[in-house]
C-alpha cells in the first residue's frame, strides 16, 4: 500500500502547481507548500518498510518467514485476504523446509528450502537447495505436451530444475532454470547487467521469463 497519501484543498493545489514544473509531491510540492500554507502531517506508528531498493524489497519479504516477523499476516483482528485463485494446496515430496512460506499450487520434489518465499505454482526439482530466495512463481502450469516441446527445443521447463543451488536470489515469474544450475553470485559482485540476469546490492535477480540453461554457474 502506498504511504504517499496527500489531501489538498483544490484551490491551494491549483495555486501550488500554477506556473511551476513540479513533478514530485514529496520532494517539490510539499516543501514549497510548507513555506506558504498550513501543512499538517499524520503520525503513523504501524508497520511500514521502504522497499525502494532491491535490498530492502528482498529483506522485507524474507522477514515474513521469521517466527515473529515485523508484519503479522495471521492477525485475527486485521485479516489479510489474498485474491482467490482456487489452486490446489502445495505438495511437498520428502523435502526439508525451514522458516519459509509456500504459496498455493507449488510442488517441491525432495529438496531443501530455508529462509525463502516460494510463490504460486512454483515447481522445484529433486535435490535442489534454495536458501534466502524470493521466488515469484508462475502464471501457468505446463502440460506434458509443452514439456515435450521444451525438451525438443532444448530449454528448461518453467521452475527450478534438479540438483540446483540457489542462494540470495530473486526469481521473477515464469523463469526457466535448468538442471545442475548454481545461482550464488560466485564472483561476489555488488552490481551487474547481463542478458538473463542482474545483480543489485549483491543480490542476484533472474528476470521474468528468463531462461537459465542446464549447468549454468552465476
Amino acid at each position: 500500500a502506498s504511504m504517499g497519501i496527500y489531501v489538498f484543498n483544490w484551490k491551494v493545489l491549483d495555486e501550488l502547481l500554477e506556473n511551476t514544473d513540479y513533478q514530485d509531491f514529496g520532494k517539490e510540492v510539499i516543501p514549497h507548500a510548507i513555506q506558504n500554507y498550513k501543512v499538517c502531517g499524520y503520525l503513523f506508528n504501524g508497520y511500514w518498510e521502504d522497499i525502494g531498493t532491491i535490498r530492502s524489497f528482498f529483506e522485507a519479504h524474507l522477514d515474513l518467514t521469521r517466527p515473529l516477523p515485523k508484519f503479522n499476516f495471521y492477525d485475527e483482528e486485521k485479516p489479510i485476504y489474498t485474491r482467490p485463485r482456487f489452486l490446489p494446496g502445495s505438495k511437498i515430496l520428502a523435502s526439508e523446509v525451514e522458516y519459509s512460506i509456500l504459496s498455493d499450487g507449488s510442488i517441491i520434489n525432495r529438496s531443501r528450502i530455508t529462509n525463502s518465499v516460494i510463490g504460486l505454482r512454483s515447481i522445484i526439482g529433486e535435490n535442489s537447495v534454495l536458501d534466502r530466495v524470493v521466488m515469484m512463481g508462475a502464471d501457468f502450469y505446463e502440460s506434458p505436451e509443452q514439456k515435450a516441446e521444451n525438451a525438443r527445443k532444448g530449454i528448461p521447463d518453467v521452475g527450478v530444475g534438479k540438483n540446483c543451488e540457489i542462494r540470495n536470489v530473486i526469481i521473477d515469474k515464469n523463469a526457466r532454470i535448468g538442471n545442475n544450475v548454481k545461482l550464488i553470485n560466485k564472483d561476489g559482485l555488488e552490481s551487474a547487467n547481463q542478458e538473463n540476469y542482474y545483480i543489485r546490492d549483491g543480490i542476484l535477480i533472474i528476470p521474468k521469463n528468463a531462461v537459465i540453461p542446464d549447468g549454468t554457474v552465476i
